[in-house]
């Protein structure tokens, strides 16, 4: 099986698949979810103005509402990795 390349942060998988993205790998006990709900427009850019995170435990045998551990939203894409890179590396001590 072919290996893939992903974008990694803190020697973990970034991917992004449409207004979701990643982090995290699905062999460790958990991924964090970012969905960007709303953006706006600025000059030529979009810019994430509203992102639901959420904890997940990666058992994907799971129904979707029990894998949820935690979940906020924040007003911007920066704030909202601050917090999802936080809640993965705790609970990933743990």
């Amino acid at each position: 099986m072919a290996e893939t390349n992903f974008l990694t942060y803190k020697d973990k998988p970034l991917v992004r698949k449409g207004k979701e993205i990643y982090y995290g790998d699905m062999k460790e006990k958990f991924v964090v979810r970012f969905e960007i709900l709303s953006a706006k427009k600025e000059d030529k850019l979009e810019i994430a103005d509203k992102v639901s995170v959420q904890l997940l435990d990666s058992n994907t045998d799971l129904k979707i509402k029990d894998r949820i551990k935690k979940e906020s939203t924040k007003d911007n894409l920066f704030d909202a990795l601050d917090l999802g890179f936080t809640w993965l590396e705790r609970a990933l001590k743990d």
